[in-house]
């Protein structure tokens, strides 16, 4: 999919939200101002949320209205801080990870490839690792 601008982005992310479920778990890659927060806002929006979403890079993970789990990885070293950061497979609700990169090879769910492919242009790819 092409995005256009942040607010493509973000409708996408909104559009996606409709296929979730429950215990799913979202895995975002890309470079800084891929556009990561702005999907996960649409997200957010598309699930009903209408708090303000963050970028969770020093708090490491925010929680919206026990729907969605927003964690950012970068700054984790690898899978096991991951956990101690607030992930968990179990809990209710959607779970969003910037910087999946940082999760290691074990991740399961809906991956969301987001790459630079100009100024405001970026090229958004949907995956699913059983």
């Amino acid at each position: 999919m092409k995005s256009t601008g942040t607010d493509d982005t973000e409708r996408l992310g909104a559009e996606l939200a409709r296929l979730l479920r429950a215990g799913d778990t979202v895995w975002l890659y890309g470079e800084l101002g891929a556009g990561k927060t702005a999907f996960t806002r649409g997200l957010a929006r598309g699930l009903g949320i209408t708090e303000q979403v963050t970028s969770p890079t020093y708090a490491i993970a925010n929680e919206y209205a026990g729907a969605l789990t927003h964690i950012d990885a970068y700054r984790l070293s690898g899978p096991d801080e991951l956990y101690g950061a607030g992930f968990d497979e179990d809990a209710p609700g959607i779970r969003v990870v910037e910087w999946a990169e940082r999760a290691g090879n074990g991740v399961r769910g809906i991956c969301v490839m987001i790459t630079v492919a100009g100024e405001d242009e970026r090229d958004i790819s949907l995956c699913y690792w059983p």
